[in-house]
């Protein structure tokens, strides 16, 4: 297949109502939430490696979630 017909066929689709996304979008989908636990483990290192801002926002994230309260909050 060329880049060529993959793209008319895209655009056919478009045509017909479809909304082209991509691999992040299927996965975030079926992954829900993190409180999915026996996915979210399976999800996190793919998407540090490939999920680009995704995957450093995940990071960032995490790293939140890791560092202990100083302010008191929660306790």
């Amino acid at each position: 297949m060329s880049a060529e017909s993959h793209d008319m066929a895209v655009r056919r689709m478009e045509r017909a109502g479809v909304v082209p996304v991509t691999w992040l979008v299927v996965s975030s989908e079926w992954q829900r939430d993190w409180a999915r636990e026996e996915t979210a483990d399976q999800l996190g290192p793919i998407l540090f490696e490939h999920g680009g801002a995704t995957g450093v926002a995940l990071a960032w994230e995490l790293q939140l979630l890791a560092t202990p309260s100083t302010d008191g909050a929660g306790a």
